[in-house]
């Protein structure tokens, strides 16, 4: 018997196919939309064949694994539509306004995810008992094909399930705990933002030998994680939420009753006939900078706004973005990175010398902290190596930082810290220099990241 050709999806040039699950009859099948009108089918032919929905019986749909809509429902208007997801974010989820604008634009940017050549992720972060999981629950659940990995100890049948569904990966790194898994990740993470890009893996064929074996990661990702990734690259893919910052807002509920998944499912519906009604809509990319964002925000949230053409709609996800983007700076003006390039650049202003010792520095951040608190200059040279790139160079009086020879770079952090002349020149604080511009050896500072005392 000729083996039945399942898949999640078709589209073609006239119609799109999309799988169903009737939770009830517990039976899969195809919402066709040709022609301006949307029908149910068990299945379609095409050229190469009969096709049918993912089997009813697999794990991946019966047990949840995968959540489809049950039937195309009406929504309204797209601002009406947007406006009940937030609702429905809102009241179960506590971050930030601008972030719930912004997981709000990813659920709709999810569902014609496969329109674009690349997109962004969202990533909840924060410690345990911060909320991270609700956040993947809640935002994940209204995605398109939401894939939730929780239980995952391996990264396998991860990569299986997503070359299989094209789905949303809804991933709490925390589930994946062996060294393995984690770099599997990072390659699911790393390709997965870009169409045509796989990933190839070695697998054993069952006779001893091993065949490379492709899978296509591309597709939204919505992550939790309590650290960020080593990768920089990576890092800068995602918009992140910082979770836990603030006390939890007392109206949110504590569990997720059965009323939510039904909720959720009945979003999924309406979002089906969303997917249909625009997915062959043009998207407008914005080519021009955008004003009050880094370039690296703007490149990631462009997608975002070409979900939805509608200019007031725009208009609002760029006030919250940029309100994102104020929030990011805010939180980096508190890091030991801005601290350091403030007192290097207070210091420079008040003497106009090149060169400054890191000992000099380490004295500046010093004298703005509170009784108790202190840095030292080992730890201060650390910073500037490996975490800003600074170049420094070893004279007879110490470690001693050219402003001019690392200018570039240094105008660069203060881009993304988000630091202003006021920050500067505001209140110099009264440091004895010494001007060290001779006897140097041209040899970087030799600090290794275990020797700083945290």
């Amino acid at each position: 018997m000729k083996k039945k050709n399942h898949k999640a999806s078709v589209v073609q040039t006239d119609l799109i196919a999309e799988t169903i699950y009737d939770p009830i009859l517990k039976e899969t099948g195809f919402y066709i939309y040709q022609n301006g009108k949307a029908q149910h089918a068990p299945s379609i032919s095409t050229a190469d064949g009969e096709v049918y929905p993912l089997d009813a019986c697999s794990d991946i749909v019966a047990k949840n694994v995968v959540l489809f809509p049950s039937r195309a429902a009406e929504y309204g208007t797209n601002k009406e539509l947007l406006e009940e997801i937030q609702a429905f974010i809102h009241k179960r989820v506590d971050i930030s306004p601008a972030f719930e604008r912004i997981a709000t634009q990813y659920v709709f940017l999810s569902w014609i995810y496969d329109r674009l050549n690349e997109l962004p992720y969202l990533r909840a972060r924060g410690d345990y008992g911060s909320g991270k999981s609700r956040f993947l629950q809640v935002i994940g659940s209204i995605c398109y094909r939401p894939i939730f990995t929780a239980g995952a100890t391996t990264t396998s049948p991860i990569f299986r399930i997503l070359d299989q569904v094209h789905g949303t990966l809804i991933l709490d790194e925390a589930d994946l705990n062996f060294s393995d898994a984690k770099n599997d990740l990072v390659k699911i993470l790393n390709t997965g933002y870009q169409r045509g890009t796989a990933v190839l893996r070695s697998e054993g064929n069952g006779k001893g030998a091993f065949n490379v074996k492709s899978y296509d990661v591309y597709g939204p990702k919505i992550v939790a994680t309590r650290h960020n990734f080593d990768d920089q690259a990576l890092e800068s893919r995602f918009l992140i939420e910082d979770m836990g910052r603030v006390k939890l807002r007392a109206d949110i509920p504590i569990r997720l009753d059965d009323g939510f998944w039904e909720e959720a499912r009945e979003l999924r519906n309406k979002l089906l006939t969303w997917r249909f009604r625009n997915y062959r809509n043009p998207l407008v990319f914005e080519d021009k900078p955008i004003e009050g964002l880094h370039p690296r925000l703007q490149q990631i949230i462009i997608p975002l706004l070409a979900v939805m053409p509608d200019p007031e709609i725009q208009e609002t996800l760029l006030e919250h973005v940029r309100r994102y983007h104020k929030e990011l700076i805010a939180d980096r003006a508190l890091s030991w990175e801005s601290e350091a390039i403030i007192a290097l650049l207070r210091i420079h202003e008040k003497t106009e010398i090149d060169g400054v010792l890191v000992k000099e520095i380490a004295k500046e951040m010093n004298l703005d902290w509170e009784s108790g608190e202190s840095v030292s200059a080992k730890k201060v040279g650390w910073i500037l190596r490996a975490r800003l790139h600074l170049k420094a160079d070893r004279t007879s009086r110490g470690f001693c930082l050219s402003i001019s020879r690392n200018q570039e770079r240094i105008d660069l952090w203060k881009e993304r810290l988000g630091i202003t002349d006021f920050d500067i020149k505001g209140e110099v604080n009264d440091v004895n220099i010494v001007n060290v511009t001779t006897d140097v050896d041209k040899t970087e500072m030799d600090i290794r990241p275990e020797d700083i005392p945290f």
